[in-house]
């Protein structure tokens, strides 16, 4: 028996190691411990068989037996696997070439070593466990690619597996041929591995090159929406800053309206003082706030304010901003923009169980921090990034600007709901 121990445990690190294999290779469908259950059974009919063999001094018949057994097994198994038969094929092959090429070059290596029959279990173990790592530590990611398009890769695989195969099924004796056909059966070894490697890192190019790809494409999508938000933007300054002005005149004249009404009063002639307070009632424009230093911000903030008055959504603004920003005005006050009118839309739409408000405040601590906080309705949900998503087609466009903005400030953004409240933080 002992005759034959060296023998067993080179089938055990076989046989146990196409297991794993398989097991990192292919997606299992069910729970983990049906997986392993059911590898476990591949592992205990394989290594039957290769026990019968050994006891018989047949390796030749194990060899040939062990492609066809493991292949059954395996076919056996694959409903408790998520890929497609095309897919697990792929996978199957896989391990059967790299099993192959473990044999084979433990088989070579260990004959210049001492003790052979040890050498050959220590060197299929150091093999075996250099391939488990490498695949399941950095390959696999890239390899769950190749099996996605086996179509493009099928005959790479299989060309090394039909090549293995035929010296295995046409060899009268395995040891003699793998002496024998030690410098063919390399360089198969060779154009295999330099195969599957081009494979990958063909696949981790292109990966890298559909990165750099969609980064460009969303970069671009992000200017084009701040170009956007920033041309509505200017239309909307443009306006303001007339209606500043106009503020401005009105207040200059009421300087003058002030001394003929004192003129009036002091001469008694409070009948015409009334009727020219009536009068400038009609015409009198309300003078623009200041909430912050920057006045381009501020006209921004003024504008918004007014249109909350004017739905009767009570504001509290309490704002920070300095006069010289470390980001581009016009930008900024586009984000703000974006941030105060979804605060009045989203109070807009409020039922009536809920009383609509609207909190702006910023705060300067050498970066800016930002919050806007308004109740919503229930419906108001965040998509897997954490960005609110729009509810009906061709909005959402301020928010991505917004978006846009803190990415290319390097900012952070965050959006919170809760009990009812929508809250949104930037800190730029």
């Amino acid at each position: 028996m002992s005759l034959l121990f060296p023998e067993l445990l080179r089938a055990v690190i076989s046989t146990t190691a196409n297991v794993l294999l398989m097991g990192t290779l292919l997606q299992p469908k069910y729970s983990k411990k049906i997986t392993v259950l059911t590898l476990l059974g591949i592992l205990a009919a394989d290594l039957g068989t290769a026990i019968y063999c050994y006891l018989s001094g047949n390796l030749t018949l194990l060899s040939k037996l062990d492609i066809v057994l493991f292949a059954v097994l395996c076919f056996a198994v694959r409903p408790l696997f998520k890929d497609t038969f095309m897919q697990w094929l792929f996978s199957y092959i896989t391990v059967q070439n790299i099993s192959d090429i473990v044999i084979i070059l433990s088989f070579d290596g260990s004959r210049y070593l001492p003790h052979p029959a040890y050498a050959n279990s220590l060197l299929r173990v150091i093999l075996f466990g250099a391939f488990l790592l490498i695949l399941s530590r950095y390959v696999r990611p890239l390899y769950r690619q190749a099996v996605e398009h086996w179509t493009a890769y099928f005959a790479v695989a299989l060309g090394l597996y039909i090549t293995f195969n035929y010296y295995v099924l046409s060899a009268d004796d395995i040891v003699a041929m793998l002496t024998e056909q030690t410098i063919p059966l390399l360089l198969v070894i060779f154009i295999g591995l330099a195969a599957y490697a081009s494979i990958l890192l063909s696949l981790k190019n292109l990966q890298r090159e559909f990165r750099v790809k969609e980064e460009n494409q969303t970069m671009q999508a992000e200017r084009e929406y701040l170009q956007l938000a920033a041309g509505n933007m200017s239309q909307r300054l443009t306006l303001m800053e007339e209606v500043s002005a106009q503020n401005s005149r009105a207040a200059h004249d009421r300087r003058h309206f002030n001394n003929v009404l004192l003129e009036l009063l002091e001469q008694g002639k409070t009948g015409e003082a009334a009727a020219l307070l009536q009068s400038q009632n009609q015409m009198t424009q309300k003078i623009s706030r200041v909430y912050c230093e920057n006045p381009t911000v501020n006209a921004a903030v003024c504008h918004y304010a007014g249109l909350a008055e004017q739905e009767g959504i009570p504001t509290e603004i309490k704002l920070d901003i300095p006069g010289n920003l470390s980001v581009d005005s016009l930008e900024m006050a586009m984000v703000v923009s974006n941030l105060m009118e979804n605060a009045i839309v989203a109070c807009r739409e409020l039922p009536g169980n809920l009383s609509p408000r609207l909190r702006f405040t910023c705060r300067s601590m050498g970066r800016l921090l930002l919050e806007m906080e308004n109740p919503c309705t229930e419906d108001t949900t965040l998509d897997e990034n954490g960005y609110p998503i729009a509810r009906e087609e061709g909005h959402g466009i301020g928010s991505k600007g917004v978006i846009a903005f803190v990415k290319k400030y390097d900012g952070e953004l965050l959006y919170k709901i809760e009990n009812d409240v929508f809250r949104v933080r930037i800190l730029i």
